[in-house]
């Protein structure tokens, strides 16, 4: 499987890109873009300046050219081969806008970090966003997802989400048509999110700055926070605690190359010095292998794998698996 060639991508699309405002670079490194620091490179990376930019691009990026979305980088990890075709980053200036509304009502920019949300609200007295303050990621990441933490999510607090589609078109999605469960939504992975609307209740910020420092208290004492780490490595199964289950299996401090489990919260993946992608997830079919031999539980991957192999290089899911 070849390697990615930006250079080449970027100039088989003419010369409309030279109406773009956002940036585009060849061969972008991802190991700069993602929190585990690791990872191969973007074929093409582009930077739009605001939504009417990226559906500009869109509408001039041909179908057959794959197309792959990234927020902050939080809880990603690149395979060594890197990402064919385009990348798309939102930048903060067009995509981290935090608006207040009224009626307890906040429009957040898809790039803006969760904690900021979280912030705004207590400013403004309005309650129901203080688990966001302990997700590391942006609102756009949270929307796909469906992120939660200490209780809450992102389906009890959304109005409405913005979109623009593979072909430059834009939608507006109701809560209904995220088709929200468990850390999933069901919308249209064509669909790349720009902002969203989302709405509180009236509440003292006293009580909200004090759920605040729980949160971020829980949050120091219990996850390596100053590690490079891409947040929780697999989904909780229905009734069990994904953590328990890989220190039942032996997998607490558990190493690969340069890739660790921690020992501080084992179901975080950390890079300990310069691992690949490969040595991060190899180490996590590694402990979903030890987890099914032990329980019989099949893990399911919440840090989300993208690219491809180097050649030699392959992961293969662990035994147990069905295709992902």
């Amino acid at each position: 499987m070849k390697q990615v060639n930006g250079e080449k991508l970027l100039t088989s699309l003419g010369d409309g890109v030279k109406n773009l405002r956002g940036r585009l670079t060849p061969n972008a490194p991802m190991d700069r873009v993602t929190w585990f620091q690791a990872g191969g490179l973007a074929e093409l990376m582009f930077q739009p300046h605001d939504a009417e930019d990226l559906a500009t691009f869109l509408k001039m990026l041909p179908q057959e050219v794959p197309l792959t979305v990234v927020g902050v980088g939080s809880n990603l990890l690149v395979r060594d081969g890197g990402i064919p075709g385009v990348v798309v980053r939102l930048s903060a200036k067009g995509f981290g806008q935090l608006d207040l509304m009224g009626d307890n009502r906040i429009k957040a920019g898809a790039i803006c970090p969760d904690k900021h949300l979280a912030a705004m609200a207590m400013d403004n007295g309005i309650g129901g966003f203080a688990f966001y303050y302990g997700i590391p990621g942006s609102i756009g990441g949270a929307l796909r997802m469906n992120a939660g933490a200490n209780g809450g999510e992102t389906a009890e607090r959304l109005v409405e989400v913005h979109a623009v589609d593979r072909e430059g078109n834009e939608h507006v999605l109701s809560n209904e048509d995220m088709g929200y469960s468990y850390r999933h939504s069901s919308a249209s992975k064509d669909l790349i999110f720009t902002h969203a609307v989302f709405e509180g209740y009236p509440e003292d910020r006293a009580k909200i700055r004090a759920d605040m420092d729980a949160v971020r208290q829980h949050r120091e004492t219990v996850q390596p926070v100053k590690e490079k780490t891409g947040g929780s490595t697999f989904k909780n199964p229905e009734g069990h605690s994904a953590w328990s289950l890989i220190d039942e299996a032996g997998g607490r401090g558990l190493m690969n190359g340069g890739a660790q489990m921690s020992s501080l919260h084992c179901n975080f993946m950390i890079n300990i010095g310069h691992a690949t992608g490969y040595d991060l997830e190899y180490l996590g079919e590694m402990v979903r292998q030890r987890v099914f031999d032990k329980s019989g539980i099949k893990l399911e991957w919440e840090i989300k794998r993208l690219g491809i192999f180097m050649p030699g290089r392959e992961v293969r899911p662990f035994q147990g698996a069905t295709t992902e």
